[in-house]
């Protein structure tokens, strides 16, 4: 008993000594300084949180001082959260700040958009009152949306994971149902964990429409299902996390991927953006004799942290695409497969890790390890991998390679195309497929030319008056450029056609 007193009087006296004050202050007499007059807390979904901002709140003068009151003008009602100094509420009394000193004030806010008159929701934070009163403005804009979300059980509250070929998997997620299979422009799709279309369906994208993924999520094609992606030069689709601050606008890996499973069928991908995933699209299977696996047309993928496509034993016709920064390979062509692509521009300038392999890597085989614990490997015929007027260009030494290992067909056409091919290695420079001058299957191209890219670290790869590739394609059926621009005459090699840029002022 004689030490529980004892402990409880300490406990006492260090909570006293902290609530002491050993200096004093004078009023705050409207002299603060703020780090911003506005806190613009970007664009959010509705309920759904936005991001921690922060407000530094500033004694320039040499004496401690107190503000009477900080508090949010609208009160319990405002739907902004503060944190001053570790403290949360919404109204603090007697907030001291020492001379030439400083305070953090963190502001949050969740939004139900049919709570408020406008989607430009605002409030103010108010710093004293009277005559020395100051504010700092908030504005949020809030922003509806159809919401898809994977069930819970009632229970255990444990969130559904998704049952594909008829085995449990660890992914969150559910089945798109009938009603859902068409994604439409008039609200963006929010998509928490995977959605997946089911066999013998297929989901609809139109034109416009803005489809947001949270964090590990994506989109599924199951076995015999089927995705359109239906955009058009005026109005994409777009694919991307639902981070929607400024801050997140090239922050790769926000979500995982759009996976079409091995089985999936006349997938169609046209003027698309997809970015800021893991993996922008995966695709699996060979697909039927008749037509590909995916078709993919005048779309752009970029800011992916492993893939922008990562394709294994698939069937791809490709068409008018430009695949930008990935953290290991824009596009993998892998175990085989068959693959079709005119007028593309591949080019990887990845800055944020060290990146070791091409933007473009074209194999045909794949390694496990067997019963024995020995690494052993198996191969898949590469029926195609044919590349023609495209661009291969990127930060590394060398942005193209095809890694044959004999045991299956390899089949592959490189023709009036822009390669960056310098490699240090010997080993890579004397791979028999990499023979640009004494090999049939390259034909016309420009080896370690000039790109001539518009702005490269920012995805921007139009290419501009003084490119190598200027002319140097090969007629196609594919008349026009991504952006429309009519290439029939003298076209360029990639997906764009040239530019004049304009002069730096």
């Amino acid at each position: 008993m004689r030490y529980l007193l004892a402990l409880l009087l300490c406990v006492v006296l260090v909570s006293v000594s902290s609530c002491r004050k050993d200096f004093e202050t004078l009023p705050s007499f409207g002299q603060l300084q703020f780090s911003k007059d506005t806190v613009f807390l970007d664009t959010v979904f509705t309920n759904i949180g936005s991001a921690t901002f922060n407000l530094k709140v500033y004694n320039r003068g040499n004496k401690p001082i107190t503000i009477p009151r900080i508090a949010l003008e609208n009160g319990e009602s405002s739907n902004y959260r503060l944190n001053v100094d570790g403290i949360p509420g919404k109204t603090f009394e007697a907030i001291d700040i020492l001379e030439r000193d400083s305070i953090f004030i963190f502001v949050e806010t969740t939004v139900d958009i049919n709570s408020v008159p406008d989607p430009l929701y605002t409030d103010r934070i108010l710093f004293d009152n009277g005559d020395n009163q100051q504010d700092v403005d908030l504005v949020t804009l809030v922003r509806d949306a159809n919401f898809i979300f994977p069930g819970k059980d009632a229970i255990s509250m444990k969130i559904d994971s998704l049952t594909l070929d008829g085995e449990p998997t660890t992914l969150q997620g559910r089945f798109l149902t009938d009603d859902e299979l068409t994604f439409s422009n008039n609200k963006p799709t929010v998509i928490y964990g995977f959605a997946a279309v089911p066999a013998n369906k297929t989901l609809t994208i139109n034109a416009g429409a803005n489809i947001f993924f949270h964090d590990n999520s994506g989109l599924i094609v199951d076995n015999g299902a089927t995705l359109k992606v239906n955009g058009t030069l005026a109005e994409k689709v777009t694919f991307e996390g639902d981070r929607l601050e400024s801050s997140f606008d090239d922050v790769p890996g926000q979500w995982a991927t759009i996976w079409m499973r091995a089985g999936s069928k006349e997938n169609e991908i046209k003027h698309a953006i997809i970015k800021n995933g893991i993996v922008g699209v995966l695709v699996d299977s060979i697909g039927s004799s008749s037509s590909p696996t995916l078709t993919i047309e005048n779309s752009e993928i970029y800011n992916n942290s492993s893939y922008g496509i990562l394709a294994r034993q698939a069937a791809i016709t490709g068409n008018n695409i430009v695949i930008g920064d990935a953290g290991q390979v824009s596009f993998a062509g892998t175990v085989g497969g068959a693959y079709n692509f005119t007028h593309c521009t591949f080019a990887n300038y990845w800055n944020n890790s060290l990146r070791q392999l091409p933007a473009v890597l074209i194999n045909n085989f794949f390694t496990f390890t067997d019963e024995n614990g020995q690494e052993t490997a198996e191969t898949r015929d590469l029926t195609a991998a044919n590349f023609i007027n495209c661009i291969f260009e990127g930060n590394n030494d060398f942005e193209f390679l095809l890694d044959r290992l004999d045991g299956s067909a390899f089949n592959y056409l490189v023709r009036n195309s822009l390669i960056k091919f310098n490699p240090t290695s010997e080993e890579i420079r004397n791979i028999p497929e990499m023979d640009f001058e004494g090999n049939v299957f390259y034909r016309d191209n420009i080896i370690n030319g000039f790109a001539d890219f518009r702005d490269q670290q920012n995805n921007d790869f139009i290419i501009g008056q003084d490119s190598d590739a200027i002319n140097r394609a090969t007629s196609s059926s594919f008349s026009f450029d991504i952006l429309g621009v009519d290439r029939s005459n003298t076209p360029d090699i990639g997906a764009y056609q040239h530019i004049e840029f304009e002069e730096e002022k």
